[in-house]
């Protein structure tokens, strides 16, 4: 009977659109030629270039030219392709007026107009129908999980009309694709991000009534069922895309992309880096592929034993922060049922959450290291490496009061520094690692403390953040997309690209923090 309703209930949807194809897809050899040439040093410029003449055109024209002599790829890709800029390139901000003038002003700087005319066959965007705003640097596009932590700072703002637009845009998303791609680009069509839109939607029901969540139903349980596709014929310690059966036979979930292919943004590390691995390069590339849509592309969190890339096993990893996520959202479902007066449905949506809640306590809690930590299926046992994931448990209300208490206990010992909190223990030159931080999980980690009454800690490290984020500001006039917090004067680095300032989410938890514990916006 639960199947039948989710059923009729995805039946209601609008049909879904064919995939559109990529850049790779779009360009066969010539994309090759550009990546791997590096004619721009950043790969993921040419897979938002813009092709001044139709693809079939262009490919045309490049099997006329590639062979004769003389031929220049970079000549020839300026030719059929504009090259993107930097949106905020010409943006300069004025320092001395203050954080909340900066802030105030970046909302325009980095919003971008609905772009069903700007995409058309020669770009890799997916037009959406309204405004939305973009973490800034090289990320031109909407970003999934970036935008909930840059609706936080909206919402400080008092901007409840881009709010809205924000939601229906990954409503449009799910209403046409069946999933919110990583960003609204043709090639991120083969995965998701941490699904945060029931929390956007939550927010927007702040603003604008409960009736929000009803109204967003449809698109809730179609990302549900995004996620839990598969479920269903699993065997206990088997997965399946995103789905997982553990060991006791109950239902969680792991990250996937669809594509065994390399990332066609980041193609020539991937390339490279494949070459380094003892792994099939199909694997490989998935599990790369994985970790890019967990958000946290790269850390230690997803490698082996030895720590290095070339082991990375993300799809054999049960993720804590993912299994809360989706526990919200199954909570979420049940209450847009309550407030429909169907008590049926929402009895079993409540019941869900409540075997993944038990779920993640039985294989995700570590009580020796006192921490929420992976689950590494195939091994039948928890990773041994601690990462700010296991605050999600808490910002969900998933651990119990002991738990949280060790979590804080281990916080502050172990995770704290001068600037904040530290992504990892691990120093490994990946940016996902020590020393760097992120505002996303800065904020997880102090609204999980508020929410087991530990506000001394959560003070102090909303303290240490804003502070750091507020000397970068006054050094540099720019806030930046992660922080190095051990050594407060050096910059964040690791990654596949430079440090980028804007930035969405940064600016949206530091406004947030600001206004929440009333702190100065400097020393």
């Amino acid at each position: 009977m639960k199947k039948l309703l989710l059923f009729f209930c995805l039946l209601r949807l609008p049909a879904l659109a064919q995939l559109p194809a990529s850049p790779r897809q779009l360009y066969p050899g010539l994309f090759e030629a550009v990546q791997l040439a590096r004619v721009y040093p950043d790969n993921k410029t040419f897979v938002d270039a813009v092709a001044r003449q139709p693809p079939a055109q262009v490919m045309a024209a490049y099997a006329r030219q590639k062979d004769q002599p003389g031929f220049e790829l970079r000549a020839f890709v300026d030719t059929y392709f504009t090259a993107p800029a930097a949106a905020q390139a010409h943006y300069q901000s004025r320092v001395a007026a203050g954080l909340r003038p900066h802030l105030d002003t970046l909302w325009t700087v980095l919003q971008r107009r609905p772009d069903s005319a700007a995409a058309g066959p020669g770009s890799s965007l997916l037009p959406l129908p309204y405004p939305y705003i973009v973490p800034g640097g090289r990320f031109r596009e909407v970003y999934y999980w970036d935008s909930y932590f840059t609706i936080l700072g909206l919402q400080q703002s008092h901007r409840t009309p881009v709010i809205r637009h924000m939601v229906d845009n990954f409503a449009y998303l799910l209403d046409h694709y069946g999933f919110i791609p990583n960003g609204n680009r043709t090639y991120y069509l083969t995965r998701s991000q941490p699904p945060f839109f029931a929390l956007m939607v939550s927010l927007l029901a702040e603003e604008e009534g409960a009736q929000s969540l009803v109204r967003y139903q449809p698109q809730l349980l179609r990302e549900y069922a995004y996620w839990m596709s598969g479920a269903d014929s699993l065997q206990p310690g088997t997965a399946r895309r995103r789905a997982v059966r553990m060991p006791g036979g109950e239902v969680l979930n792991r990250y996937w992309d669809g594509s065994a292919e390399p990332r066609e943004e980041s193609y020539a590390e991937d390339v490279a880096a494949a070459r380094l691995s003892k792994q099939a390069p199909a694997a490989f590339y998935q599990n790369v592929r994985a970790a890019a849509a967990s958000g946290w592309d790269f850390s230690t969190r997803w490698f082996g034993p030895d720590g290095q890339l070339g082991s990375i096993q993300t799809t054999d990893l049960v993720p804590v922060d993912l299994n809360c996520l989706l526990y919200y959202l199954e909570t979420t479902l049940a209450r847009t049922y309550e407030l429909q007066g169907h008590a049926t449905q929402a009895a079993a949506f409540q019941a869900k959450a409540k075997s993944r809640r038990n779920a993640v306590l039985r294989y995700c809690w570590d009580a020796q290291a006192g921490w929420f930590q992976d689950y590494n299926l195939p091994r039948h046992q928890r990773s041994t490496i601690q990462t700010l994931a296991g605050v999600y448990p808490l910002a969900f209300g998933l651990a119990t009061s002991a738990q949280a208490d060790k979590v804080a206990a281990g916080l502050q010992s172990r995770f704290l520094r001068p600037g904040g909190l530290l992504t990892t223990l691990s120093a490994s030159g990946q940016q996902w690692d020590a020393p760097n931080a992120w505002a996303p999980l800065q904020w997880l980690a102090i609204d999980g403390l508020e929410r087991y009454h530990h506000p001394a800690l959560a003070r102090t490290i909303a303290t240490r953040w804003v502070r750091l984020n507020a000397d970068v500001f006054a050094q540099t006039g720019k806030l930046m997309e992660k922080y190095n917090v051990v050594n407060t004067q050096l910059k964040a680095g690791g990654g596949e690209y430079p440090t980028q300032d804007g930035f969405g989410w940064t600016n949206g938890v530091l406004l947030t923090l600001l206004n929440r514990y009333k702190l100065a916006e400097s020393r």
